[in-house]
């Protein structure tokens, strides 16, 4: 497989891989929420795995680019909640163990099919054992970096809203007054910082971690050579 094969294969793969893994996050917030009495985001249609009730265009392009992105905030109302500290944690955490999961799970697959021979490294067989690979080492690693993304503790990410059990709650709507300018100035610096510099802090840690996952998978003989492909496909 050629440069320019790879690449437009690998633009090809990351469009389900973005709304899938947007969807799931989304989806988790839902569900948490629901589960510890909530019901607007069940009332409003946002508890379901479909990617349209989900997506913003502009976070779906951004993810789909450079890998960081974020999707239409779940609504809920706090007012539900018997400890809304605790239970707004315990909402906002749901995504980003979501993606967690996903990636360990998504890898599992991915090690599943580089333990399988397809003999030669060409045929129509082979080419579909490879976008297989892509597609799985793809999922596995924009999904444990929506995770790391989402646990940083700066509004609207989801680690603030953690962190909101451990702050005093003037302190924190107090900080909250200013989300929408945190999230632009933010977002803003994550761009320069990956377009203009070429260096992505949030792509480093999460491909170390990736690679610790694996290197724990490959104590099971069957997975031991996927570190080999997934350095490969990514």
């Amino acid at each position: 497989m050629n440069d320019l094969t790879y690449t437009i294969l690998m633009y090809v793969i990351r469009v389900p891989v973005v709304l899938l893994s947007l969807a799931f996050h989304e989806c988790a917030h839902a569900w948490m929420s629901y589960k510890l009495g909530d019901p607007t985001a069940r009332n409003m249609g946002r508890l379901t795995l479909n990617p349209l009730r989900h997506i913003d265009p502009l976070g779906a392009l951004m993810m789909f680019f450079i890998g960081i992105g974020y999707a239409k905030p779940v609504p809920f109302n706090s007012r539900y909640y018997k400890k809304p500290r605790l239970y707004m944690a315990l909402t906002a955490a749901a995504g980003p163990l979501s993606n967690l999961l996903l990636c360990v799970l998504t890898l599992i697959i991915f090690n599943l099919f580089a333990a399988i021979n397809v003999g030669s490294s060409e045929g129509f067989v082979f080419y579909v054992w490879e976008g297989t690979l892509m597609f799985f080492a793809a999922a596995a690693e924009l999904n444990i970096m929506l995770a790391i993304f989402n646990l940083i503790p700066i509004p609207p990410l989801d680690g603030s809203r953690i962190l909101f059990m451990f702050l005093p709650a003037k302190w924190y709507f107090g900080l909250m007054k200013y989300e929408r300018i945190i999230m632009i100035v933010f977002f803003a610096i994550v761009l320069f910082m990956t377009r203009v510099l070429r260096i992505s802090i949030i792509g480093m840690i999460s491909f170390t971690v990736l690679r610790t996952f694996q290197s724990l998978l490959a104590h099971i003989p069957l997975f031991e050579n996927g570190i080999y492909y997934l350095i490969q496909c990514l």
